[in-house]
């Protein structure tokens, strides 16, 4: 997997001219190293940033009676902003291939989320599937789009990540107890056990700029979680979509949803790791050397 588009390599390359001559350590290293760290999460949010701004501006400035319904524009400015992205090497093709799986996976259960009543959207929409408008499906890939572009550009690597299968196993479950819970029990708390003893002991190692820094995987689900679960609450003051509670007047989301995004993340997570396979510090160091070998060999 490539580290950057060939458009984001030239921006590191320049980058780089500024941020070598400041400081390494100290006081005034740390802040370097956290400048570019919210630089890159930025960057990593580009999708979904231009997505969620596009929901809050249609919130104020579209027109009631518009020929094109909001939804429909949101649908096609989500697509033109992909199509954008790809010509303009800001996306890897394999990027694109995340944002479609997390489409049907959205898209699926956003239709039978709506029909059970969990959530509605309240505008008419020509682009739709049942109750769905299709524009929803992108917020899902908005998600995946972040988690793949995060896991590139910070050159993420992983310490005691468990077996393949096991993590495929575990999304599945939690896909399949959105859907089932519905009509059975909700085994939610047995999933947040099972997911604490399969990345208990999982670390991420991820650079930001001069160094690699360390992060239980657990938090870093946590956190992302967290980060979605506020962006859910603009979406639902932005009436892109809307909870039962919410058909009255805006109410903040419960925090309670927060534990089900937390879930989404590792279906999430794993969808990713289909695309980007988890790699080791270890391959990461091997990688290094290769590449440095191979710039010698170049310069010979």
């Amino acid at each position: 997997m490539r580290r950057f588009t060939s458009l984001e390599a030239r921006i590191d390359a320049l980058a780089h001219r500024v941020l070598d001559r400041l400081p390494a350590h100290g006081l005034a290293g740390a802040l370097v190293e956290f400048v570019v760290f919210g630089l890159k999460q930025a960057w990593a949010c580009l999708f979904g940033g231009l997505l969620l701004a596009l929901i809050i501006a249609t919130h104020y400035l579209w027109p009631q009676n518009a020929f094109l319904a909001r939804y429909d524009f949101l649908f096609l400015a989500a697509l033109a902003i992909q199509m954008v992205m790809l010509a303009a090497g800001l996306e890897q093709p394999s990027e694109a291939k995340v944002i479609l799986i997390f489409l049907v996976v959205g898209t699926v259960m956003e239709i039978f989320k709506t029909s059970a009543g969990s959530w509605i959207y309240p505008e008419e929409s020509f682009f739709r599937i049942a109750a769905v408008p299709l524009f929803s499906g992108f917020m899902y890939a908005a998600v995946g789009s972040y988690l793949a572009r995060i896991s590139r550009i910070f050159d993420m690597r992983y310490t005691r990540y468990p077996a393949f299968w096991m993590t495929l196993a575990l999304a599945a479950a939690i896909y399949v107890n959105f859907f089932a819970h519905h009509y059975t029990v909700d085994v939610r708390y047995g999933l947040f056990a099972a997911t604490a003893l399969l990345f208990a002991r999982t670390s991420v190692h991820y650079r930001v700029f001069r160094f690699r820094h360390r992060m239980p995987l657990l938090l870093g689900f946590l956190l992302v979680a967290l980060f979605i679960w506020f962006a859910e609450n603009i979406g639902t003051w932005s009436r892109a979509w809307i909870y039962p509670d919410q058909s009255g007047g805006w109410t903040p989301v419960s925090i309670s949803k927060l534990g089900s995004w937390y879930l989404l993340m590792i279906i999430s997570f794993v969808l990713v790791s289909v695309v980007h396979r988890p790699r080791t510090p270890d391959e990461a160091r091997l990688e290094d050397v290769r590449a440095g070998a191979g710039q010698a060999d170049a310069a010979l």
